[in-house]
């Protein structure tokens, strides 16, 4: 039996396995079965820590989606991911220490640990823009059910198309989301955020995204919501965005600078998985 521990930021949930000294298949048949919400234990995102490369580094992080693709990139994924070291004895609250996401060293810090919750920071890197980081093919514009988008193209180590929308309860973004996030001129599928500006320093944000659909939170959706909106001019370095999970914080000062996502992690439960289901 493999032990797990089922977590979330903001309601944007994961399961996280501890593979730096028993390997993990990580199938997609096996990610689907752990996945299921009601035949297995259910997530959005599977989250698998690895032994680390670089010397210094606490570990490497592995992510898939819940239809068992795999995901480049989850900020709420991170910093859950960073919790779950901290708490494990292998990250030191309040210090800095180092996931190696996909191979890209990424700095995160527990700002705080008690009990079920954490307060964590993480280093998303430097926002990508265009229609070539994203893996869109042709210009910048989506045709999606006789309408034709001009989203803003992100990538955040996973690709973001964001538009800026004045109501996010409007019925057309129930449909908007998953063609957008299924569409064929994505090479990979892209991920779908509808943003509304408040002020310069607050937006709320829905995203659906792909292999997991809507979410409560989504923290890579975040930043490229916030680096989007930046790179216009529309916020300033800090913006609070508020998702129908809570809230996080983005800090961006700019072109050459990484973007860093703040806010809440929670434990839920641990579990442990049958070693036939999960090797």
């Amino acid at each position: 039996m493999s032990a797990f521990t089922k977590m979330h930021g903001l309601g944007n949930d994961f399961v996280v396995l501890d593979a730096r000294l028993r390997p993990f298949a990580g199938d997609p048949a096996t990610v689907r079965r752990m996945g299921d919400r009601n035949r297995g234990i259910g997530f959005d995102q599977l989250l698998v820590l690895l032994p680390p490369v670089r010397p210094g580094a606490s570990a490497g992080l592995r992510i898939w989606n819940q239809d068992g693709s795999r995901a480049g990139q989850c900020g709420n994924g991170l910093r859950c991911a960073g919790a779950w070291l901290a708490r494990d004895g292998a990250l030191a609250p309040g210090a800095t220490g180092i996931l190696e996401v996909d191979g890209q060293p990424l700095r995160v810090v527990v700002h705080a640990l008690t009990g079920m919750q954490a307060e964590v920071e993480a280093e998303m890197g430097e926002p990508v823009f265009g229609a070539a980081a994203v893996g869109l093919r042709g210009d910048s514009t989506v045709d999606v059910d006789g309408r034709t988008l001009a989203p803003a193209l992100v990538s955040m180590g996973n690709p973001h198309a964001v538009l800026e929308v004045g109501d996010l309860t409007a019925p057309a973004l129930e449909v908007l989301g998953p063609a957008l996030t299924s569409h064929r001129d994505f090479a990979q599928g892209v991920n779908a955020g509808f943003v509304q500006v408040r002020d310069a320093a607050r937006v709320a944000l829905r995203v659906h995204e792909r292999g997991a659909g809507w979410t409560a939170a989504c923290g890579s959706g975040a930043c490229a919501a916030v680096a989007a909106l930046r790179r216009q001019g529309r916020v300033d370095e800090d913006v609070q965005v508020s998702m129908p999970g809570g809230t996080l914080q983005v800090r961006w000062p700019g072109p050459g600078a990484p973007l860093w996502l703040r806010g809440p992690a929670s434990f839920v439960f641990e579990g442990r998985w049958p070693d036939d289901a999960a090797a």
